[in-house]
């Protein structure tokens, strides 16, 4: 597979924070995460500056204290659904951190991680679940060890460290939406 290939219907934004998979690796984990910059707030292209180190420092209070940061995520799906690429899928993005995942750490290198737009309180859109189960659809055809019993939360995979996609996600219907073909 091409270090280029993008998914169908994502916008290109390329990330710096990114690298290769150590090679033989199996991209066999789907990670669900949510963001939003400044946190609470939605809109903006301040997601994508995170991702490509051009942050404004002084541009919110937040933001001096995440600016310095070199962390990415291979999609993004906004509000609206749209949805953004920064890493491609056979590229290591740096979303995860810290993390394990029935016992294999280090789950950046062989996972592929999706930020929503959004908080762990606040509900999300129908617009973003039909387009995170777009997305996952294409994912599942590339990499069939991802199945359902690996599509977790970082919450799941670095617990008492993050609490994304929080209670707002509402996984039965993420799940049912994904079985219905």
């Amino acid at each position: 597979m091409s270090a280029t290939v993008l998914l169908e219907g994502v916008r290109d934004c390329p990330s710096p924070n990114q690298d290769a998979r150590p090679p033989g690796c199996t991209v066999d984990l789907l990670v669900i995460h949510n963001m939003s910059l400044p946190p609470g707030e939605f809109g903006g292209n301040w997601i994508d500056a995170l991702f490509q180190n051009r942050l404004d420092p002084r541009a919110h209070p937040y933001f001096a204290s995440i600016a310095q940061m070199r962390v990415s995520a291979h999609l993004l799906v906004r509000r609206d659904g749209s949805r953004v690429q920064y890493v491609p899928l056979e590229r290591r993005a740096w979303h995860a951190g810290v993390s394990s995942f029935r016992g294999r750490s280090a789950c950046n290198d062989f996972s592929v991680g999706i930020e929503l737009e959004g908080t762990d309180d606040i509900a999300f859109t129908d617009a973003q679940y039909l387009s995170l189960v777009g997305v996952t659809r294409q994912i599942l055809a590339l990499y069939p060890a991802i199945t359902p019993e690996r599509i977790v939360g970082h919450s799941d995979i670095a617990p008492g460290r993050k609490t994304d996609p929080g209670s707002a996600f509402d996984w039965a219907r993420y799940r049912r939406m994904l079985a219905d073909a």
